[in-house]
């Protein structure tokens, strides 16, 4: 099947030109992938929620050594996926990914039903979840840097990724509405539906793709990439710019870790029943993705055309500085809350359209197989390390408010390196644009 080219001039067309910039030929590509965005962020945060119960039910320190193994798996994922991205066709590939997530879901929730309460299980499908989730934002994003050029990527992309925040909102209402009534292990088969409506999307979009109707381009070739499944690894140690970028996923999760641990402890000690804090996390959720999907239609595109990707990466670490000095000196489950939204609703709506410009100019096996390595195994790599840090300061006697004034620095740092990426894509879209401009001289 194949999505409907809109016409010049017709209703949905001048709609998307208004809104995002969005031209004629880019409708079909544009209207697909936010669909598919939809799906894949509606099907995760539908879930969510019971993985955050999942995580107050274990405990902070069950958590952090669970995370230990979270890591493993997120490093493992590397070579697994450097493979088949370099023997196995993109229109096969990415469809299937999504297939195998809804398969996994389903499996999760007849356990789940199976043997409510099962630590083992509970600790298995945290793990599961903790690694994809990271994976499947990675995943869409390569695709759509393979799909869309530079130029495009800055206009187009805080467009599209409001539609997975539109997803991301749905998830966590049908969870709030439902759980009551199916249970947490039913939530998941909510999950596994929208995943497997996934698939469709993905499939139009690859045959958009290949045809290069996006970009005015030539037809792809649709084949492995080959090379080594490690790759990644030597990609990114051989560049200082994406060892800096790793560098700022580490700093964005240190800060996002040291939140996590404080959330786990205050909402246990303040919602004792497990299905209230359920609807807790859940309404979190749908707040955070309210403003981040008003931010991502109406902001996003235009703050990086007018001022910068450099304005999207440091606006949300320096207001951190000031959400985590507000904790440390006033702590509370309302001042928490806050900052949780802030810090998720800021990453969404504008750290993460950022860190996507930032590979937009690099090669197509970068942007797959390096990308991978510095979203999932780096940042979860950096949970861990935090993880097991907090723990240890914890138990030498640091409090929340010595947690707080961590992060208060690791936010500031963020910011640090969130400017000097940012001004050398700037610098680095200055000078091919003058490069272009001289050959046409």
């Amino acid at each position: 099947m194949s999505a409907p080219a809109p016409r010049a001039g017709t209703p949905l067309t001048r709609l998307l030109a208004r809104v995002a910039r969005v031209e004629p030929h880019e409708a079909p590509a544009v209207v697909t992938a936010v669909i598919l965005f939809f799906c894949v962020l509606g099907g995760y945060f539908a879930v969510r929620p019971l993985r955050e119960t999942i995580a107050t039910i274990l405990g902070g320190d069950r958590v952090a050594h669970v995370w230990i193994v979270t890591s493993i798996g997120a490093v493992a994922i590397v070579p697994l996926y450097g493979w088949l991205v370099g023997r196995v066709r993109r229109a096969v590939l990415m469809p299937s990914i999504y297939g195998f997530v809804a398969v996994s879901l389903a499996a999760f929730g007849l356990l789940l039903r199976a043997r409510p309460g099962d630590i083992a299980v509970s600790s298995v499908f945290y793990v599961w979840i903790s690694v994809l989730n990271l994976m499947l934002v990675s995943v869409f994003w390569s695709f759509l840097l393979e799909l869309f050029d530079s130029g495009q990527a800055k206009r187009l992309f805080g467009f599209i990724a409001a539609g997975g925040t539109a997803g991301a909102l749905v998830g966590p209402v049908l969870t709030d509405l439902t759980v009551q009534h199916i249970g947490s292990s039913g939530v998941l088969f909510i999950g596994a539906t929208l995943f497997a409506c996934a698939i469709v999307a993905q499939r139009v979009l690859v045959r958009i793709w290949k045809q290069g109707r996006a970009r005015h381009a030539a037809p792809p070739t649709d084949r492995g990439l080959g090379g080594n499944p490690f790759a990644g690894f030597s990609i990114v140690f051989r560049s200082p710019y994406l060892l800096m970028l790793a560098l700022f996923v580490v700093l964005l999760s240190t800060a996002n870790t040291l939140l996590y641990f404080e959330q786990l402890n205050i909402v246990r000690e303040t919602f004792p029943d497990i299905a209230q804090r359920t609807q807790v996390f859940a309404r979190i959720d749908y707040a955070v993705q309210t403003l981040t999907v008003l931010s991502q239609l109406f902001l996003t595109g235009r703050i990086a055309a007018t001022f910068g990707v450099r304005a999207l990466l440091v606006a949300v670490p320096f207001v951190m500085v000031a959400g985590f000095l507000a904790l440390a000196a006033v702590g509370g489950f309302a001042i928490l809350a806050g900052a949780m939204i802030i810090r998720r609703w800021g990453e969404y709506a504008f750290i993460r359209p950022g860190r996507e410009m930032l590979f937009s100019r690099l090669d197509t096996e970068t942007k797959y197989k390096a990308k991978n390595l510095i979203d999932v195994p780096v940042y979860r790599g950096a949970d861990l390390l935090v993880a097991q840090l907090q723990s240890a300061l914890r138990a030498g006697g640091l409090t929340s408010a010595g947690v707080a004034l961590l992060g208060a620095g690791a936010a500031l740092a963020w910011a640090g390196v969130g400017w000097w990426l940012g001004s050398r894509a700037e610098a680095t879209r200055a000078n091919d644009e003058r490069r272009v401009a001289g050959g046409q001289a």
